[in-house]
């Protein structure tokens, strides 16, 4: 067993993570700011749900705090570290941008370096689906290139790439980036669409639907991106053998680097993800229809089969079970009854 050292640990992705990984018999250092970017009662009681075991223990701490960052990781020896804080949101990036430069940028080098001098054994780290920007090649694959971000929020996911290798090409620390397409699943983050959407259907309001839905993403239960996680956490990369300079493979490297996709591989149309949550809430949606927002992509869709390959994984949830336990969770934590 291992001591594993999971930021944001009271957000969506690394509460579910750090449950699974403490069932597993690891220990789990949960690190945080709860920053109120959404319902910082949500982040408390996502880690009230952690704090019972005693393999876990909670610190709040801002990734851009040097000096906090180099004390816990100096104090804690862990053996592995997962990184899944950061300022979130693509559309959020357009009102708060410096945000992002500062927990993104200064941030993850704060880690960077605390794995350095810690010698720490693998760090997996969250990117995004959203660094292929531009790309309109589907569906988007490690092997393409995402030179052209369309938002801040995507740009300083690719510095993380970018980032992550230097360290791992100077210093031989093994680097793995997720990709994540976009992630749904109960304890959800409510400024993302399933649980703005609930929200809002179940109050009567009308929803701000983009692109007059015709956006497509690639929709991915918590459940199976958590799997992924996990099964990546145990497979520590080494260099490839058969990576080339002169055709530079921009998801392996001579280093000890990977990146990979990790999402549903069947996009779905945002107008029948309304339509199955309509159908979950036996409610009809009231839509305002809407053009796509500045930094928004028309549709994201993973190539998986380096991470199906190399790991196993393979998403079992379809849409109709993902959003139904979903709305269940919805009406049991807010008390709604059906």
């Amino acid at each position: 067993m291992s001591k594993i050292l999971v930021t944001g640990s009271a957000g969506f992705i690394g509460f579910h993570l750090s449950r699974y990984l403490l069932a597993e018999g690891h220990e789990v250092v949960g690190l945080d700011n709860l920053n109120d970017y959404y319902d910082v009662a949500l982040k408390q009681d996502r880690l009230g749900q952690l704090a019972g075991d005693d393999g876990f223990r909670f610190v709040r701490c801002s990734l851009e705090d040097r000096p906090a960052m180099e004390q816990l990781f100096g104090a804690e020896g862990f053996d592995k570290v997962i990184h899944l804080a950061a300022q979130a949101g693509v559309r959020y990036s357009l009102q708060n941008p410096h945000a992002y430069i500062t927990s993104n940028i200064l941030g993850f080098m704060n880690i960077l370096e605390g794995c350095r001098q810690s010698s720490i054994k693998h760090l997996v780290y969250a990117s995004s689906s959203s660094v292929y920007g531009g790309n309109t090649q589907m569906p988007f694959s490690v092997h393409h290139n995402v030179d052209h971000p369309m938002s801040l929020y995507a740009a300083t996911k690719k510095s993380n790439e970018l980032m992550a290798h230097t360290y791992s090409s100077l210093f031989g620390l093994p680097t793995t980036g997720l990709r994540f397409f976009t992630v749904y699943g109960p304890w959800g983050r409510p400024d993302m669409a399933c649980f703005s959407f609930t929200k809002a259907i179940l109050e009567g309001r009308p929803i701000d639907v983009f692109n007059h839905g015709r956006m497509q993403r690639d929709f991915t239960y918590v459940d199976d991106i958590v799997e992924g996680i996990v099964r990546v956490n145990d497979r520590i990369p080494l260099p490839d053998k058969d990576w080339n300079s002169s055709n530079p493979d921009p998801s392996t490297s001579y280093a000890p680097y990977r990146i990979y996709n990790i999402g549903n591989n069947n996009p779905v149309e945002l107008i029948h993800f309304i339509e199955t949550l309509e159908h979950c809430l036996g409610k009809a949606a009231r839509k305002n229809l809407l053009p796509i927002q500045a930094g928004d992509v028309p549709a994201t869709y993973a190539d998986v089969d380096e991470l199906m390959t190399d790991v196993g994984f393979k998403p079992t949830t379809s849409i109709e079970e993902g959003i139904g336990k979903f709305v269940e969770w919805y009406r049991s934590y807010y008390g709604i009854s059906v």
